[in-house]
């Protein structure tokens, strides 16, 4: 099954988990997705391969700069009308702590959405959700539909 007929599923967990496993970094990275009412919750499980710092057992920015991004697509495809691919135009990352070896968290919110652009805010965290450790504002073209 292609990611476009995965897509066209209503997000639940288990779809969420289909479209996660055909987009090979989102694999690699680890990234789960729980539906929890009309929201989603992203999770970054604890890796090694993620670490930028070991000495103090610190996740690499670009990796939670990265899971992010995903989040935001991800969120994005689930809450389109008609299945589009989102491509990024720009992405804008403030960190406001370090992220250390345990789960991360992302919520996305879509501030916008137009006919071919969307703009979504993600906030990630880890021990607190109101304690963000990054904040994240992206743009995305999303003007062509799946086929």
């Amino acid at each position: 099954m292609s990611l476009a007929d995965i897509i066209r599923h209503a997000p639940s967990s288990e779809t969420l988990s289909l479209w996660l496993e055909k987009v090979p970094y989102a694999a690699y990275l680890g990234i789960e997705a729980r539906v929890e009412g009309d929201d989603i919750l992203f999770i970054l499980p604890p890796d090694d391969k993620l670490l930028g710092n070991p000495a103090i057992r610190a996740i690499h920015g670009g990796v939670i700069g990265a899971f992010m991004e995903q989040a935001a697509v991800f969120h994005l495809i689930a809450r389109m009308e008609t299945p589009v691919l989102p491509k990024i135009i720009d992405f804008s990352l403030d960190y406001l702590r370090a992220n250390f070896a345990r789960h991360t968290y992302a919520r996305c919110h879509v501030t916008r959405q137009g006919r071919s652009v969307a703009n979504v805010h993600i906030t990630a965290w880890q021990d607190d959700e109101q304690q963000p450790t990054a904040t994240a504002r992206a743009h995305f073209l999303i003007d062509e539909a799946l086929t």
